[in-house]
């Protein structure tokens, strides 16, 4: 049998190691301040996977330190996030006002901007989970939603 320590550490290793490969990122960006070459796509896609798993928590718990982890990358997107508008390339697309994408999605100059949506977002699925949240379907989705969208990680630095 596994000692109890054993098992508590794992988890912590877990809930913190994930985010925590992202500070690499982070501090190549500070330190070179340019955000080129790391796609905010990354961000996007692990802010709506994490917030969409934190609500299919809600209604099918699975391990707390899974959990934990959500919310520490979570964060650790929103200042990775940060970084990267500070710290962006002189010729972005909305620098030059010429982005490809419907409503210069997830390109905005702001910072606040991309925490307004996401706000938006929130709120969206806090509504949905009101309504739909006894349904097992409905929770069967939101996990899958939650698993096909971190699925799609590597697709931003790809194309990039």
């Amino acid at each position: 049998m596994i000692p109890s320590w054993v098992s508590t550490l794992a988890s912590i290793g877990m809930a913190v190691g994930p985010p925590l490969v992202y500070a690499d990122q982070a501090y190549s960006i500070v330190r070179r301040k340019d955000s080129s070459g790391f796609s905010r796509d990354v961000c996007a896609i692990l802010l709506l996977a994490n917030i969409t798993r934190c609500f299919f928590w809600l209604g099918d718990r699975f391990e707390l330190a899974l959990l934990v982890q959500s919310i520490l990358m979570i964060l650790a997107q929103l200042a990775l996030l940060y970084i990267c508008i500070k710290y962006k390339p002189r010729l972005s697309p909305e620098n030059l006002g010429a982005s490809a994408r419907p409503f210069s999605f997830w390109q905005w100059p702001t910072y606040t901007q991309y925490l307004e949506f996401l706000a938006g977002f929130i709120l969206c699925q806090a509504i949905l989970f009101l309504i739909f949240g006894r349904s097992k379907i409905f929770i069967s989705i939101l996990g899958f939603v939650a698993l096909g969208l971190e699925s799609t990680l590597p697709i931003p630095q790809v194309i990039r």
